[in-house]
């Protein structure tokens, strides 16, 4: 790639495909005017004129070639997980040294004074600022501006700051993450960073581009990232790790409430895979979206044929995508019902069918992409992309076509990315864990108030779709001291607090594991079974859980029972 293709990257009058390509390079060589960017072994990034982005690219190139968008999941946790009993033992005193932090977010206020270490110097290794476009492309991706520590320890010691370092945090979120999980100690606020000795390597994403938030129908204000711009996050920071050789605790509290809510996406299958490598953890979050009615469950009796589902648009909704999954081996099809009773006829299944469906007496638009066999997980997929959705209700009668159990699923986009006056009239809020969330190998965290040890009503809830255990663990989520963009501090509930929470504790353990030289080659495996053996469980309730995982987070647990083990 040349720098001059490299623009592309950026441009807004191009798109990205994400292919999964299995090392085949000749397989790329079929696009008309592309500039191809690999990834890794299995994914490459075609960056074609936006113009060759159709209604069709889906069943041409399948689900998974458009790039999914993830959003950021939020809206005394210290005691409430005996950091501070385990602190009182001089051998357990972990506060991160030598561990590192990987975040992938909306970037990092680096001036605020808790990101210093006592002699006024930044705790932070790197930013790779994805936003920034400069002709420096030390992390080989061409695109975006690395920030050095020795660059951001300059704009400190100047009066305007960000004429050296220009990259900021205008949103909080990562601000808010990397502070929970390394912040300084300012007791006077009742703050207290779990691992304040370790060091932060820092990813601001780039926003989506607006062609794939039209594509996917989400509004323009939305904050959400491309999936191929998190990929390149997750292989900068492994980089910035092995070539630092030391122990990297990472958090993602990024995600979406559509896909096949399973592990075989593409992007969880990457997250699962760096998962396992030696000294390495990721903690993801559950989200938020347990309450939302934005799921629907559904099951087909042979005696009746067909389910219908019932969903209230809100008023001043520009549009959205619905997605149905259809377990294997069924068939399914749809014939779908406006508010002022007009009616699609029938949808019967092919193997890729595209169809735009305009009304008579509405001026609703529905793109429906029949995906017999799609290709991540070769269940079925059907997705309906609306606009100018009528206010009102909507019936989908789904029907089967098989001899074992016809079971389906539903999902409506998570908060921000719909209006909370759109949802389903019988919602299940179980398999509402996010997307990312449903990995196989990383830590899902979901939220709980450490007052009166009740679970976050919101927080996203288990299964996957394919019934695997999640989530994990519980953290504290609720009313949880934070650090704000006024370099104050306020109080934040959700499920990504608290996994910035698990995430500070895994640095913890990574510190205990490789840096004290306890446990040379634990991985995120390890340290989720060290979490799962010390998790305190409540009276009452079996585990594991759809609600509460397999307990409560109990960091002195975890080292008591290796000692009495």
């Amino acid at each position: 790639m040349t720098l001059e293709e490299g623009k592309r990257i950026f441009s807004n009058e191009y798109a990205d495909l994400l292919i999964h390509y299995y090392g085949n390079t000749a397989m790329l060589e079929n696009f008309k005017d592309a500039t191809i960017q690999i990834i890794d072994y299995f994914f490459a990034v075609v960056y074609v004129p936006v113009e060759q982005v159709t209604n069709k690219t889906i069943m041409e190139l399948g689900y998974s070639s458009m790039p999914s968008l993830s959003g950021i999941v939020s809206s005394s946790s210290m005691d409430a997980s005996n950091i501070t009993k385990l602190r009182n033992f001089p051998a357990f005193n972990l506060r991160g040294e030598g561990v590192l932090i990987g975040i992938l977010d909306t970037g990092i206020d680096y001036t605020n004074p808790i990101f210093r270490k006592a002699d006024n110097t930044s705790k932070i290794i790197s930013i790779w600022d994805q936003t920034i476009y400069t002709d420096d492309f030390k992390s080989n991706t061409y695109y975006g501006t690395e920030y050095t520590q020795e660059q951001i320890n300059a704009a400190l010691q100047n009066e305007n700051p960000f004429s050296i370092v220009p990259s900021t945090d205008e949103i909080g979120h990562g601000t808010m993450i990397a502070g929970i999980i390394a912040g300084n100690d300012v007791p006077e606020s009742n703050f207290y960073g779990v691992v304040p000795d370790a060091e932060l390597v820092v990813v601001k994403l780039k926003p989506a581009k607006p062609y794939l938030k039209e594509f996917w129908r989400i509004p323009e204000t939305a904050v959400c990232y491309q999936a191929n711009d998190i990929m390149f996050a997750l292989e900068y920071l492994e980089q910035v790790a092995i070539r630092l050789n030391r122990p990297m605790s990472i958090c993602v509290a990024l995600g979406s409430s559509l896909g096949p809510h399973d592990e075989r996406a593409d992007l969880n299958d990457i997250l699962s895979k760096r998962a396992e490598n030696m000294n390495f953890s990721i903690a993801i979050a559950a989200g938020n979206e347990g309450n939302a009615k934005r799921h629907y469950s559904g099951n087909i009796l042979s005696n009746v044929g067909f389910d219908s589902v019932e969903m209230t648009v809100g008023e001043n909704e520009s549009g959205f995508t619905l997605e149905l999954w259809g377990d294997s081996p069924g068939l399914f099809s749809i014939d779908i019902i406006s508010p002022s009773g007009e009616t699609v006829p029938r949808i019967f299944p092919t193997l890729r069918e595209n169809k735009v469906i305009n009304f008579l007496f509405e001026e609703t638009e529905i793109i429906v992409d029949y995906q017999l066999v799609e290709s991540q997980t070769g269940d079925e997929l059907i997705l309906m992309r609306f606009k100018k959705p009528a206010p009102g209700i909507w019936i989908f009668n789904v029907y089967g076509m098989g001899t074992s159990k016809l079971h389906f699923n539903m999902w409506l986009p998570m908060e921000s990315f719909i209006t909370n006056n759109t949802y389903f009239l019988q919602p299940d809020p179980d398999t509402t864990i996010i997307s990312l969330g449903n990995s196989t190998v990383p830590i899902t965290v979901t939220a709980y108030n450490s007052v009166d040890e009740s679970i976050y009503q919101k927080a996203g809830r288990g299964y996957t779709r394919t019934g695997r255990f999640k989530p994990d663990i519980a953290a504290p989520g609720v009313s949880v001291i934070s650090p704000a963009l006024n370099h104050g501090f306020t109080e934040v509930t959700g499920t990504s607090p608290a996994t910035a929470h698990a995430a500070g504790v895994a640095a913890m353990i990574l510190e205990w594991a490789i840096v004290e030289r306890n446990l040379t080659t634990i991985n995120t495996i390890d340290i989720k079974i060290l979490m799962i053996r010390g998790a305190r469980r409540l009276p009452g309730s079996s585990y594991p859980n759809k609600q509460w995982g397999y307990g409560i987070l109990d960091v002195y647990n975890i080292f008591d029972s290796l000692r009495r083990g």
